[in-house]
């Protein structure tokens, strides 16, 4: 499936409601030299996104390329989009992206879950999802779904997602 890689149910009433912007401090992030500036971290919903960017972004996991009309339309007809940046003093980086695509009453499935491999094991993939889901429950959706490849199950799992909740079993059809 490539770039939109990414079936499980999750329910959490007890997660507030987030800015649209909001920060997240990268541990260890105070270390570097004085000439640099201290990295900052900040999640966004604003969906203006460069699409090279995000092209470079998903090539650094190695994701299959898309025709950015297609991901450009994609992220128009999303419910929600997140970004995960990081700031340098002026300068910003795309390090961080996931969407979802919803009925707007009571489900949603989060697509394209990507971060920057300079980022992982830091905490901010779960703190992307954790994003992700406050938004969505923030909008009374109570069935969030995905979908993900084998080496991340683990991952999707420690946030409180399961495979086949309930019996249920996801079904796929795709062209010849």
């Amino acid at each position: 499936m490539g770039f939109w890689k990414s079936l499980f149910s999750s329910t959490d009433a007890s997660i507030e409601k987030p800015t649209s912007t909001e920060s997240y401090v990268v541990p260890g992030s105070g270390e570097g030299g004085s000439d640099r500036a201290t990295p900052r971290i900040f999640f966004s919903t604003e969906r203006e996104i460069d699409l090279y960017e995000l092209e470079e972004l998903c090539d650094a996991v190695g994701w299959s390329r898309r025709p950015l009309r297609k991901v450009k339309k994609a992220i128009q007809h999303s419910f929600l989009v997140a970004s995960m940046w990081e700031q340098r003093g002026a300068q910003r980086r795309l390090v961080g992206f996931a969407r979802a695509t919803s009925d707007h009453a009571f489900n949603a499935t989060i697509w394209d879950v990507v971060v920057h491999p300079d980022f992982q094991g830091k905490g901010l993939g779960k703190a992307l999802m954790k994003f992700m889901i406050k938004k969505l429950r923030s909008e009374d959706i109570s069935n969030i779904t995905l979908f993900a490849d084998p080496h991340v199950v683990n991952f999707y799992r420690n946030l409180g997602f399961m495979q086949d909740p309930e019996g249920i079993k996801g079904m796929f059809w795709y062209p010849d």
